[in-house]
């Protein structure tokens, strides 16, 4: 029987400190490969998300870029495409600093950032599409799914709220004290995926607390099977375009820090404004740093 081989990288990402930030794999030339073989790749891996690089449909893009997480393929998804994108900027010095890649949810546009030498040190890319509010959650419903109480949310601006720029979350502001305090329940998740969603086998909740234009963070999807992740960039996109929708202003710009609760501490840079057309559209970036290389043979 013949066999075939498949290189791939890992690295942190949202992070310039090795095993911070959020892990992921990076399959660079994954022509070949069934979507069978794509996913079970992704599951053994076992990081939050797994990509695989294709050549493109159009030769102006950089790439076709697919995302998998432990159990299905992703639209789009932020820590992939930034580590992705960091990835090819190393392999393909000749792509330049402004990448395209071809995905589920549309065109991703990624910014290589670089050091005085020219080396790629991370990017930032822009969200697929612009800010999508799907409607909103009881917060008697949410909260004990994160084990909390209603008392520990805060809805002043808004209340559980379903939004996506390429990839929907519920998002939930609760107090600072509460965010260390939340913990997954299974039984109540699967609940409430089921009653309010249609869906019993993904509700992704992102939880956050603000002070000024800092902000901390935690993302729960246990039921995708990701108890928790370390750096949720289509997470973090879309809440710098839902709190932009609730003012008035033209854009804003956050920090933000999630990981800290798992020890893979994160800082994520979060821009949103509006267009001409008034949609409001989001950008997330940071920095990236190599780990492991190898190659599978299947």
């Amino acid at each position: 029987m013949t066999t075939r081989t498949f290189p791939y990288v890992t690295l942190d990402v949202f992070t310039d400190t090795r095993f911070g930030g959020n892990p992921l794999a990076v399959f660079t030339a994954a022509e070949g490969l069934s979507d069978a073989e794509m996913q079970a790749l992704a599951a053994e891996m076992n990081y939050s998300e797994t990509t695989f690089v294709l050549p493109p449909s159009d030769p102006a893009n950089t790439a076709r870029v697919r995302i998998f997480h432990r159990t299905a393929e992703m639209p789009f998804a932020g820590h992939p495409n930034v580590g992705t994108g960091y990835v090819l900027a190393g392999l393909r010095p000749e792509a330049g600093d402004v990448l395209r890649f071809e995905e589920i949810a549309g065109l991703v546009e990624i910014r290589i950032a670089r050091d005085a030498e020219g080396r790629p040190t991370g990017a930032e890319i822009d969200a697929p599409q612009p800010l999508q509010v799907l409607g909103t959650l009881p917060a008697e419903a949410i909260a004990p799914c994160i084990g909390l109480s209603v008392a520990d949310l805060v809805t002043n601006v808004h209340v559980p709220t379903r939004a996506s720029v390429g990839v929907d979350f519920v998002l939930v502001e609760v107090t600072a004290d509460a965010l260390s305090r939340a913990l997954p329940d299974i039984a109540t998740y699967r609940q409430v995926a089921e009653e309010h969603l249609g869906a019993g086998d993904r509700l992704s909740v992102f939880l956050y607390s603000r002070d000024g234009n800092q902000v901390r963070a935690r993302m729960f999807s246990p039921l995708s099977g990701t108890w928790e992740d370390p750096a949720t960039g289509s997470a973090n996109a879309a809440l710098g375009a839902l709190l932009l929708f609730f003012t008035e202003y033209d854009q804003i710009s956050y920090e933000v820090t999630q990981g800290v609760e798992m020890g893979r501490p994160s800082t994520l840079a979060v821009r949103a404004w509006r267009t001409a057309d008034g949609s409001i559209r989001a950008s997330v970036g940071g920095s990236c740093v190599p780990v492991l290389r190898g190659e599978a043979t299947l």
